[in-house]
């Protein structure tokens, strides 16, 4: 019997395999998941430096622009999410309506988003930290401040690490106080947001925002390209589909409202910013700061470091839950090894995978320098929403799926087809080094899947 990598999974199987998590959380869960995800220090730099580089004042509209291009593939995932609200978010729905081999792809380009974005932002939160507790008088030595490069010193980044191993502790000890947490951190990091917003409100200077459009629309388009990087990670929110209560309504409310809220704020802060600074001054490392100075907010300043750390906290915390769940997914379908699909008796959630997770993340945020791997998370997530944008096509195909009184995009099947051409085109934009290390990691992948993956499947076990 020759290869059938397009065998496809029943939602039924999914649904009955992901009944034992513990449905608990309603849309404000969900979009502080998002906004804790998308909103990192990037808030408080990128509105400065594409006003500087690109669009000048006109930023907000390069803002305005890539959080509707965002939209189409949010609501190709909300859509996805309301029809399917199982684990492993594009993993499984590449699972259902394209087959294996393409769930398969999906999950392997996933995986390499979340660890990677998360252990590039433990080494940011750890530089933050050392910078803060600087101001204090202590110092962490040379040899546990970076990446393992004994030529120059370091031999550990050892806040990564902790801080890594900190967040899966409280993500071991149960989902609800994890999103408790969270939910308290989002509102603290939206709060001194917000103060910045509407304090830059008094020391706006109208002559600032003249000309704005220094670099005609064709600057705003360009700044929109940056910008839509900045939106990426509302598709963690639909990882927690099979624990959301009312998935039908609640699953579409947190992903679109998690992109909603967010355009508004990095749009508040670029108002904000260009008014206060003319923007040909706003090509530094962190503008926002920098435009207090000059306004002698100094206070301030210092209140954007402590939101600059919640903000990547949130992000790391959000990361580490939806790649728990992703390989819990994977290992569901026996596709990695079963026990890393099992769920704890007591806990309810993927503890295996949970600290897997959290140690391969430990070690490379703690030992490997990340510079040049970072864009790779860009990559996955395009593939992911191409394919996700696109996949709505066969789902609304599938008679055996019924998403009755769930949300569906509107537009269909103009806007499924624009979002994922939108997608390849933003593709267009990542380096040809980022292809390269991409190729590395998919080829890593065909080698596992066919060696191990495509033999172990619950697929293969149910067609024998």
């Amino acid at each position: 019997m020759g290869l059938n990598i397009l065998r496809k999974e029943s939602l039924d199987r999914y649904l009955g395999e992901d009944k034992l998590f513990v449905k608990s959380m309603n849309a404000r869960d969900l979009m502080a998941i998002g906004i804790g995800t998308v909103i990192g220090t990037g808030i408080f730099i990128l509105p400065g430096t594409i006003a500087a580089q690109q669009a000048g004042p006109g930023v907000t509209l390069s803002f305005l622009l890539s959080a509707l291009v965002c939209a189409l593939a949010a609501m190709c995932y909300a859509e996805f999410a309301s029809a399917l609200p199982v684990a492993g978010s594009a993993y499984s729905y590449g699972n259902v309506v394209f087959g294996e081999f393409f769930g398969w792809l999906l999950g392997w380009a996933l995986i390499l988003e979340y660890m990677l974005a998360v252990a590039s932002v433990s080494t940011g939160w750890a530089a933050y930290f050392n910078s803060f507790i600087e101001s204090f008088g202590i110092k962490i030595p040379k040899a546990l401040s970076g990446p393992f490069d004994p030529a120059h010193g370091t031999y550990i980044n050892i806040v990564a690490v902790i801080i890594v191993l900190l967040i899966t502790i409280l993500l071991s000890r149960g989902l609800k106080t994890s999103v408790r947490v969270n939910n308290i951190a989002v509102i603290i990091k939206v709060a001194i947001i917000l103060v910045f917003i509407i304090a830059g409100l008094f020391f706006i200077k109208p002559k600032n925002y003249h000309p704005f459009l220094p670099y005609h629309m064709s600057g705003v388009i360009h700044g929109a390209t940056t910008g839509f990087f900045a939106y990426l990670g509302f598709d963690c929110v639909s990882s927690s589909a099979a624990e959301v209560k009312n998935p039908k309504k609640n699953m579409p409310l947190g992903i679109i409202g998690t992109l909603g809220v967010v355009a508004v704020l990095y749009m508040g802060v670029a108002i904000v910013l260009t008014g206060m600074v003319p923007y040909k001054k706003l090509d530094v490392a962190n503008p926002v700061s920098y435009a207090l100075m000059l306004v002698h907010q100094d206070w301030l300043a210092g209140l954007l470091s402590i939101g600059a750390l919640i903000g990547m906290f949130t992000m790391m915390v959000a990361m580490i839950y939806s790649s728990s769940r992703l390989i819990y997914a994977i290992g569901r379908d026996g596709l990695l090894p079963a026990f890393l699909g099992k769920l704890d008796k007591k806990s309810h959630s993927p503890e295996i995978s949970l600290w897997i997770v959290a140690i391969i993340i430990a070690v490379m945020g703690g030992l490997v320098s990340l510079d040049q791997l970072t864009s790779l998370v860009n990559i996955g997530t395009l593939f992911a929403f191409t394919l996700v944008s696109f996949g709505i096509i066969p789902l609304r195909k599938r008679s055996d799926i019924g998403n009755r009184g769930g949300f569906k995009v509107p537009l269909y099947p103009v806007l499924p087809i624009l979002s994922g051409l939108i997608c390849l085109a933003m593709m267009t934009q990542l380096k040809m080094e980022t292809y390269i290390g991409a190729g590395i990691w998919f080829a890593i992948g065909l080698i596992i899947y066919f060696t191990y993956g495509y033999r172990h499947s619950k697929l293969n076990k149910n067609a024998d």
